[in-house]
């Protein structure tokens, strides 16, 4: 009997953990720190898709990624700290197939002794006013910091780095009085504070911040650190496999159990910062625009009260802050791509999972194309939980049907900004606009690969397809724009160099099932690792490259590098051999012919240039990490930004030819209710704004 697929796999996965290791006696905390270390180990040889060699290559990039992640931001250590550590560089594959931590000991020993002598540091320092007259400077691209020489050295980048917090939270306080509505009293010299009073009270904020950052910090256990000692480990592998403690375990299942309730955000922790890795459509942050995908959250406010860093916060207290009663507001203090700082204030809501789900409307362009479908699909949903649930291969099939009914040739299916999601949905959805046949394969370790098949011969749009992606198109979105690519159904339109990536599986895997009996040292913690890789149809993977559209247009990301590839041991790009394919509903013919045509509309279009030269702006902003330390010069810096920024803040325009209009069969169910009809309204305007949209009727239009 052949056994292919992911639920067989796993259930061989945990027979392999369950029987690695013998029942084993009563043990004390440095064994269950071994044992530990013996079971992840062995879990990562016999699972992971790329088992690596425990050698002294292993150990030199496990001290690297340790050390980094010890000090990230170089508050703690000096080079001396660092010359104890240095022996240990390629004896770490030594201690952990002994099941020693003598590293981690002597490191984290190390640590405590640096985070009690920085306390001291920043106490002292915001102690006494800062000379802001006084024209110096500071790098904020903290790879590029080297280990402090010696105390001293160590005791001036606290003194800068906490000049710099002070200076920015004056410079934002001086602009806040300035734009206040109430002129009359400001010239009057009423409520104006003095740049001394802003100074001292910004000392203050920071001073408060740190003791409060470094309370949590003092609370954490042992446990705790050993984790991220043995994320160094899981890291080396690949990306996406981690170590979890039970309660980090937890926290993960909060971060993707949907939406962060009150913004609508899915959150992420990178090192010491919280990301934004998802925004949840129909939630308050997607309807305000403001939060992006990749900003990195540094401070959370209450409405006016003081915001609170939460810079090496765990996802859960982070969340936490940023929960709240509809209709109150919150303020994120982020870092955007480009590096700058910008305070964003939402207003917390119900998330509206509707707007989570596939919609469709006819698109009309004068002269160039007309009744054009268009289907927006923000996620690859589906509910397993109950018998019939909401599936969006379902969902994408009947609004294809709709649009038939509303007499449309062609369709445009928008996946920007589509993480992912359900694989089988992906394969049904394919299914929608070929004949049957094989749509990825999904090879684990040592196994052929399994190819996942649409069995549905019947074909539901057999019309001209393109399909729409970015660089956050993931995962699935990928899956599907590749099958469609590689059968010729569907020209793929990208505003980016390539998709996000992520050509990879992962599985969460119960350490404790490695041990039978022995419930004195469990739990152990969970391990998430990649035991899987997707590929085309046509032998490559979509790992690290993505998927390349056949047209691609310019967008404000363009110039900077983004996905799977900007992560560190992300599992390379390969290719097995290819499966026979093919389709006869439609070809899509002379791709170059269409790109060279679109590439020439493009250069003449405003819009299309303003966004390429706001790419390189922001490519040029995030690469200048130099910022002054004196106020008039960071005033100019700042100002000098906002300036550059405030010529590009309103390049989408609606653009009058366009038409949208909803199919008249949703009418009843827009109109039933005030909110549908808002949230339709808004939906609409902005698809006038979008000026790739525009394009891609025109090719369109030359497709014919």
């Amino acid at each position: 009997m052949k056994f292919k697929g992911p639920v067989f796999f796993s259930i061989m996965l945990v027979g392999l953990l369950v029987s690695a290791f013998h029942p084993l006696q009563t043990v004390d905390n440095a064994q269950k720190e071994a044992i530990l270390m013996q079971s992840l180990l062995e879990g990562l040889k016999q699972l992971h898709y790329r088992p690596q060699k425990i050698d002294d290559n292993f150990s030199q990039k496990v001290y690297d990624l340790y050390l980094d992640r010890l000090d990230p931001a170089r508050r703690w250590l000096t080079q001396k700290d660092v010359d104890q550590l240095q022996p240990f560089a390629l004896q770490l594959d030594d201690e952990a197939a002994q099941g020693s931590f003598e590293f981690f000991d002597i490191a984290l020993q190390l640590y405590e002794v640096g985070f009690e002598k920085s306390r001291r540091y920043y106490q002292e320092i915001l102690d006494q006013p800062f000379d802001f007259t006084k024209q110096e400077t500071i790098n904020l691209d903290m790879e590029e910091r080297p280990f402090a020489k010696d105390d001293a050295e160590l005791k001036e980048y606290w003194r800068k780095s906490l000049k710099y917090d002070v200076l920015s939270r004056v410079y934002n306080a001086m602009k806040d009085q300035e734009e206040q509505k109430d002129q009359e009293s400001q010239e009057e010299g009423e409520g104006k504070k003095t740049f001394a009073e802003l100074e001292a009270e910004a000392r203050k904020e920071v001073l408060k911040n740190f003791n409060d950052w470094y309370e949590r910090i003092a609370k954490e256990r042992r446990a705790d650190h050993l984790s991220d000692y043995l994320n160094a480990i899981t890291s080396t592998y690949d990306p996406h496999t981690n170590y979890f403690l039970p309660k980090d375990k937890e926290n993960f299942d909060i971060s993707m159990s949907g939406t962060l309730e009150g913004i609508g955000a899915r959150l992420q922790t990178e090192g010491q910062y919280t990301k934004v890795s998802s925004i949840v459509p129909g939630g308050p942050a997607w309807k305000g625009k403001d939060l992006e995908v990749d900003d990195k959250i540094f401070m959370v406010a209450q409405g006016d009260e003081e915001p609170v860093d939460v810079t090496g916060f765990r996802i859960d207290d982070v969340v936490k802050l940023i929960r709240g009663k509809k209709g109150t507001e919150v303020k994120l203090t982020v870092k955007k791509l480009d590096g700058d700082t910008e305070i964003i204030t939402i207003t917390r809501d119900v998330v509206l999972l509707d707007e989570g789900y596939a919609k469709s409307a006819l698109l009309d362009l004068p002269s160039v194309a007309k009744n054009v479908g268009y289907i927006r699909l923000p996620r690859f949903y589906a509910d397993f939980n109950r018998r019939g649930g909401r599936s969006c291969a379902t969902d994408v099939a009947r609004e294809i049907q709709k649009l038939k009914e509303n007499g449309v040739e062609e369709i445009i299916l928008d996946l920007r900004n589509n993480g992912g999601g359900s694989l089988r949905d992906v394969v049904r959805m394919s299914g929608l606009f070929i004949e049957e046949g094989p749509i990825v394969q999904v090879k684990a370790r040592g196994m052929d690969p399994d190819i996942l098949r649409d069995t549905d011969p019947r074909v539901q749009f057999d019309g001209k397809l393109m399909v729409l992606v970015n660089s956050y198109s993931a995962s699935a979105s990928e899956i599907l724009a590749a099958a469609l690519q590689d059968y010729d159904r569907a020209l793929i339109v990208g505003t980016g160099k390539s998709t996000f990536g992520k050509g990879t599986v992962q599985r969460f895997f119960d350490l404790d099932n490695a041990l039978r009996g022995n419930s004195d040292i469990k739990p152990l913690g969970e391990v998430k690792l990649t035991i899987q890789k997707f590929y085309r149809v046509d032998g490559g993977s979509t790992q690290l490259r993505g998927v390349t559209p056949d047209i691609v247009l310019p967008d404000r990301f363009f110039e900077l590098e983004t996905g799977e590839q900007e992560a560190e041991y992300a599992m390379p790009w390969t290719e097995i051999a290819p499966v026979r394919y093919g389709q006869d509903v439609y070809r899509v013919k002379n791709r170059k012919e269409l790109a060279a045509k679109s590439a020439e509309r493009v250069e003449g279009n405003e819009t299309f240039q303003l966004v390429a030269e706001d790419a390189k702006r922001l490519k040029s902003q995030r690469d200048d990490t130099i910022f002054s330390l004196d106020y008039d010069g960071y005033k100019g810096q700042r100002q000098q930004r906002q300036a550059e920024a405030d010529q590009y803040k309103d390049l989408m325009t609606d653009i009058e030819a366009l038409r949208i209009q909803n199919l008249p069969e949703d009418l009843e169910s827009i109109n039933s209710d005030e909110s549908k009809v808002a949230r339709n309204d808004e939906w609409i305007k902005n698809l006038k704004k979008d000026v790739y949209l525009e394009e891609a009727l025109y090719i369109l239009a030359d497709m014919k």
